[in-house]
C-alpha cells in the first residue's frame, strides 16, 4: 500500500480545497494522512478514512523559533511515516514541509502553491518578502521536488528562480469544483438584481473598490440591484478590513453583508452576477464556482483572476484598484438581461472544459505516477 501525506496550513482549507484528492486516494489504495492545524475539524476528516496528525501551525508566521519546532515536528513525522508521496499545500506549508523533508531525507515532494498570499500582493516588496524569497530559495532548490501551480504567471516567477528543472513545474487550474454538486442553475427570478462578492473581507480583494463603484450607481440603480458581500473578516490576515470600519460603509437593502457562508450554492444561485475586483489570485475557488453554477463574472485582469474569464465570453474584466471601470461594467451587465443568460451559459461550459474535480485529481495522480516512474 502506497502512503501519502498531506501537509496543510489548517484543517478546514484541506476540506473544502482538497478533500476530493484525499478521498480519490483512498479509493486507488493508497494510505492517507493528514499533516495539519486543527480548528475542530478533525472528527470530520478521520470520518472519510483520512489519518488526522496535529501540527501547531500558526498562520502568522512572525515566530521563528516556533516556525522551527513545526519543522522538526514535520520531520520527525516523515521519518516515522516513510510515505511515498509528501503532498504540501499553500506557500507556508511548502516552505516549512520542504524543509523538513530534506532534513529526513525524503525527496518524493510535491509543493502545491495556491497563491502567493498577503506578502506578493499589491506591489508589497519588504524585508518579509525579501525573507521569504531567501528561504524558498533555500527550502524549494532540488533535482526532485516537483510544484503544482495554478495560473501562467505564478509558474513563470517559479521558472525564473530556477528551484527545478523546467518540466518539475505543473500547472493545474485551481483545486476544482464537482460539477454534480456546482449543477448549472437559470437565476431566480428576484425582484432585485443580485450582485454577489464571494470573498473575505480584504483590502486586497477590491472590496473597497467594489464599494465605490456601488456607490456611484446608487442613485440610478438602487431599488433595482443589492450587493451582497458574502465572506468573513479575517482578523489574522494583514489586509483585513475590520468590521466597524467595513459596516460603516454599508448601505440599507442596498450594499449589505451577511458574512461567512456555509451554504454558498445556494447564495449562487439566488445571484445574477459575480464580482471579485481582486488585486491577485492564484486561481479563486469562487470564480470556478460561479462558472459551474452559471454566473456572469466581472473580475480583474490580474494573475489568477483572469484564467477564469474568456473576456466578453463568460465574463468581463476591469483594472485592478480602479473604481469607475467598475461601476460602468457592473452598469452595462445589470442593463443587459440576455447577455448576462449567455455569459451564465459560457461559464459553465468553460467550467465543464478547465475546472472539473476529475480532471484536477487525474492531473495530480499523473505527476504522482511521474514521479514513481522516475525514481
Amino acid at each position: 500500500m502506497k502512503r501519502i501525506v498531506f501537509v496543510v496550513n489548517i484543517d478546514w482549507f484541506f476540506l473544502s480545497h482538497r478533500l476530493p484528492l484525499a478521498v480519490e486516494a483512498i479509493k486507488r489504495g493508497y494510505d492517507v494522512y493528514l499533516l495539519t492545524a486543527n480548528s475542530g475539524k478533525r472528527a470530520e476528516v478521520e470520518g472519510y478514512g483520512i489519518k488526522f496528525i496535529e501540527i501547531p501551525f500558526e498562520r502568522s508566521g512572525r515566530n521563528l523559533l516556533h516556525e522551527w519546532r513545526c519543522v522538526r515536528i514535520l520531520s520527525k513525522y516523515y521519518k516515522q511515516l516513510k510515505p511515498d508521496i509528501i503532498h504540501h499545500v499553500t506557500l507556508k506549508a511548502a516552505l516549512l514541509g520542504s524543509i523538513a523533508a530534506k532534513i529526513s531525507g525524503y525527496t518524493d515532494v510535491v509543493n502545491a502553491i495556491s497563491g502567493l498570499g498577503y506578502n506578493f500582493t499589491d506591489g508589497r516588496n519588504g524585508l518579509l518578502q525579501k525573507f521569504i524569497l531567501f528561504m524558498m530559495r533555500k527550502s524549494f532548490k532540488s533535482d526532485h521536488f516537483y510544484f503544482i501551480l495554478q495560473n501562467p504567471d505564478d509558474i513563470e516567477m517559479m521558472k525564473s528562480q530556477d528551484y527545478v528543472s523546467e518540466n518539475h513545474y505543473k500547472l493545474i487550474k485551481g483545486s476544482g469544483v464537482d460539477l454534480k454538486k456546482f449543477q448549472f442553475t437559470p437565476p431566480l427570478k428576484n425582484d432585485k438584481i443580485h450582485i454577489l462578492f464571494p470573498a473575505r473581507i480584504l483590502y486586497d480583494k477590491g472590496v473597497m473598490e467594489l464599494i465605490e463603484a456601488a456607490k456611484r450607481l446608487e442613485k440610478n440603480w438602487k431599488g433595482k440591484i443589492i450587493f451582497v458581500l458574502a465572506g468573513d473578516c479575517d482578523e489574522n490576515n494583514k489586509a483585513v478590513i475590520h468590521e466597524e470600519y467595513l459596516l460603516k460603509h454599508l448601505v440599507p437593502d442596498y450594499i449589505e453583508w451577511i458574512g461567512f457562508s456555509k451554504n454558498m450554492i445556494s447564495l449562487y444561485q439566488q445571484s445574477d452576477i459575480v464580482v471579485l475586483p481582486s488585486y491577485r489570485e492564484g486561481l479563486p475557488k469562487s470564480l470556478i464556482e460561479a462558472c459551474a453554477i452559471g454566473r456572469p463574472i466581472i473580475t480583474t485582469d490580474v494573475p489568477g483572476c483572469r484564467e477564469c474569464v474568456v473576456e466578453g465570453y463568460n465574463g468581463l474584466l476591469v483594472p485592478a484598484k480602479t473604481v469607475e471601470p467598475l461601476a460602468n461594467t457592473i452598469e452595462v451587465l445589470c442593463g443587459d438581461y440576455s447577455l448576462r443568460m449567455l455569459m451564465g451559459k459560457n461559464s459553465r461550459a468553460l467550467a465543464e472544459k478547465e475546472f472539473s474535480i476529475e480532471s484536477v485529481i487525474e492531473k495530480t495522480f499523473d505527476i504522482y505516477e511521474e514521479i514513481f516512474m522516475e525514481y
